[in-house]
């Protein structure tokens, strides 16, 4: 048991050190994050459909 207690000893002293960001800095970072994550999904939506469609001429010949 005094591992865990330890371990958890250790966890608060090391976030201590941590620099959090504020407020304005945790919006650009989702704003980001969303914007980046709709550009991966449109592009990997257009190769699904190129590889789709593809893949539907080769086993309709």
């Amino acid at each position: 048991m005094s591992k865990v207690t330890e371990y958890f000893k250790e966890t608060k002293t090391e976030l201590k050190h941590v620099i959090w960001p504020n407020r304005r800095q945790t919006l650009y970072y989702t704003l980001m994050v969303i914007v980046l994550s709709v550009i991966v999904a449109y592009y990997l939506g257009v190769f699904d459909f190129i590889f789709s469609r593809g893949l539907e001429k080769i086993i309709n010949l």
